[in-house]
């Protein structure tokens, strides 16, 4: 099997270093082309030597991540970016189905973000990128898209075509207005992280649902919502005053 052609991109010598080492040590199937200090160096190596698979840092002086993503015209490789703490843009990246790492970085989180690339070499990357900086450039709103990964393939979707989401053990059931369901290897707990902010809320631990589509709330037997689709959940006794409070709210 051939080894995947990687970059890494990092001002920071000790964490390019670090990140270098453990790739060599614990991610067999990863073949170094070059490890970057210098993000317009970066540039100009990727645009002569194509990796398949790119660690960029986002927080870099005189240029990001992101600015340096900006000065590429062209994407034939995947993303892992890379961050010394829970930076703002992170909703962003998991919105539009990058990967990311929070330094120091774990072996095995770097072993599963390998190995979630290898099973998706389907980068989609312009299509991201494109979710990415609507995210980072204007404020919330369902007309967003977000990218939803799965084993085989990613699949773009606008948020006010959700109606719930509902846990399934490891998996979440996403349920969309034409009727139709997709099955993701994601918790509802990621879900109810990057959709809360759009006007989505967590009725139930098994329960994420769109505000936009209640179409009644029962108060009787504990409480229960419908949603336009027909779909009868009920509300958590924890959740019922603060879903009450929201109701109000949008009425």
């Amino acid at each position: 099997m051939e080894k995947i052609n990687t970059i890494l991109v990092d001002d920071e010598i000790n964490s390019l270093q670090s990140l270098e080492q453990k790739l060599q040590e614990c991610c067999p199937d990863i073949h170094i082309l070059a490890a970057l200090q210098r993000p317009e160096e970066a540039i100009e190596f990727i645009k002569k030597h194509p990796p398949e698979l790119l660690f960029l840092d986002i927080e870099m002086p005189r240029m990001n991540g992101f600015k340096m993503l900006e000065s590429l015209n062209e994407y034939s490789f995947e993303i892992i970016f890379t961050t010394a703490y829970n930076h703002y843009a992170i909703d962003a990246i998991r919105i539009s189905a990058f990967d990311y790492l929070v330094k120091p970085i774990a072996v095995k989180d770097l072993q599963n973000a390998v190995s979630r690339f290898m099973r998706n070499q389907k980068t989609h990357t312009n299509q991201k990128l494109d979710i990415l900086k609507q995210r980072l450039s204007n404020g919330k709103s369902q007309d967003d898209k977000i990218g939803i990964a799965s084993n085989e393939v990613i699949e773009f979707l606008q948020i006010k075509d959700i109606i719930r989401v509902e846990s399934l053990s490891n998996y979440s059931k996403i349920f969309l207005v034409d009727g139709s369901t997709t099955l993701v290897s994601k918790s509802l707990k990621d879900f109810d992280e990057m959709l809360t902010a759009y006007g989505f809320f967590r009725l139930h631990n098994s329960h994420l649902i769109n505000m936009s589509y209640i179409k009644k709330y029962i108060k009787a037997d504990g409480g229960q919502v419908v949603m336009q689709n027909g779909d009868i959940i009920d509300v958590s006794r924890r959740k019922k005053d603060e879903f009450f409070t929201m109701l109000k709210d949008r009425v």
